[in-house]
């Protein structure tokens, strides 16, 4: 763009004698009204074929019409334009179309500071501090709503026929829900494609964990395009094994080591935590499954007695929790955590800290789609050591794999 030499611009200043910062902004202002008014008012020549008063060059049986009066947002503020009409009603504006009140980018504005986080009532305070621009929650909330048609878009894309691994997780966030705060888990789906890439397959809300809901997210992967999973890693959750065994049966299912270290601890007195966090990791830490079994049956003499629940959790859950332990070292190091999901969720937090309650449960799939949005975003490397894992991966399951390498 040309730039405004000092002396042309001090010309300007002692014109239209600006002395105040009011001044600049409301000669701006005045400035970008004129500057509209003009360029809408060549438009609607061109649209007529011949400008005002020149009477000879018409060749059209349309004309001039007045004005209309309309309150926009511009780049400088709110102000009053005049827009020309014609008399049949055929023009069309472009710079400022019909029914179009916002001509600042303020809608995008809107849209990234939502990304970021801020509730409609922040929206709403920091546009009338920054731009002086006095708009409604409700208004800011139909912008954002937008989000939500490209939301729902995401969530039902087409997916790959095959993924080595997913993690599934979830984070709990505070709803509101027929009059009252509910807690609702937002469960989050990461997979990681024949590439080594991440990427997030889907967000679910619910506020039970059942198997008929698992059923629901694993049917939805399918008919979105997955033909199999070979490693499914999550939580302990209720009823995830039943629906895994129901939709993917040929899937391994690995439950987070961390989550059940974690969850025996809550059981366990302060003096005898750092003795029991120990023991129960000479049991996952082992070389082979064999020697994990004899770690647990040691832990089982030493702590069963105090601690009975604790051994009953790994004894009925050793199916999946040792299923790490038949892979190489970086497969192992890969699927014994749910470590991906966990830090995304960590994130998602992160990004919606200003959101202590949602106000729906739209409101809280569009917060973390937008947040699932931001961090993806840099997901741009292959995970530590994928051409190795993958290799491995081929072996094991040969008749799986081979096929889409």
């Amino acid at each position: 763009m040309p730039v405004m030499k000092r002396e042309e611009l001090k010309k300007i200043i002692e014109e239209n004698n600006l002395k105040t910062m009011e001044d600049v902004g409301e000669f701006i202002t005045n400035l970008e009204k004129e500057m509209i008014e003009a360029i809408l008012q060549g438009e609607l020549d061109a649209h007529l074929g011949y400008a005002k008063y020149d009477y000879e060059n018409k060749k059209t049986e349309d004309s001039r019409n007045g004005y209309t009066s309309k309150e926009v947002y511009g780049k400088t503020g709110k102000f009053r334009i005049n827009v020309p009409r014609d008399r049949d009603s055929s023009f069309e504006p472009k710079l400022v179309k019909k029914r179009e009140k916002d001509i600042s980018n303020l809608e995008d504005i809107i849209l990234l500071l939502y990304q970021k986080g801020l509730t409609t009532r922040d929206i709403q305070s920091y546009l009338m501090e920054i731009y002086n621009y006095e708009i409604s929650p409700e208004t800011i909330s139909n912008i954002t709503d937008r989000i939500t048609e490209k939301a729902r878009e995401w969530q039902n894309r087409p997916l790959e026929e095959l993924y080595p691994i997913i993690f599934i997780d979830g984070l709990v966030c505070k709803v509101k829900d027929g009059g009252e705060v509910k807690n609702k888990t937002v469960y989050l789906v990461i997979g990681i494609n024949l590439d080594g890439k991440k990427d997030v397959l889907g967000i679910w809300i619910s506020e039970t964990e059942t198997s008929r809901f698992w059923m629901n997210v694993l049917s939805e992967l399918k008919n979105r395009g997955v033909k199999d999973v070979l490693i499914i890693c999550s939580d302990n959750l209720p009823g995830i094994e039943t629906a895994v065994r129901a939709v993917f049966p040929r899937s391994e299912i690995q439950i987070c080591i961390v989550h059940q270290v974690r969850n025996s601890l809550k059981y366990v007195s302060y003096k005898d935590l750092k003795e029991v966090a120990k023991d129960l990791k000479e049991i996952y830490q082992a070389p082979t499954e064999e020697m994990a079994l004899l770690a647990l049956d040691r832990f089982e003499e030493k702590w069963g007695r105090k601690y009975p629940y604790i051994v009953s959790s790994w004894r009925s859950n050793w199916e999946n929790l040792a299923t790490f332990f038949k892979y190489p070292p970086e497969i192992r190091r890969l699927i014994y955590t749910t470590n991906p999901i966990e830090s995304l969720n960590s994130q998602i937090r992160k990004l919606n800290k200003s959101r202590v309650i949602f106000p729906s449960d739209e409101a809280l799939f569009k917060g973390v789609y937008l947040a699932v949005v931001e961090v993806t975003r840099k997901w741009t490397s292959k995970i530590r050591d994928w051409p190795l894992i993958l290799s491995q991966l081929a072996v094991y399951f040969e008749d799986r794999v081979g096929g889409y390498l």
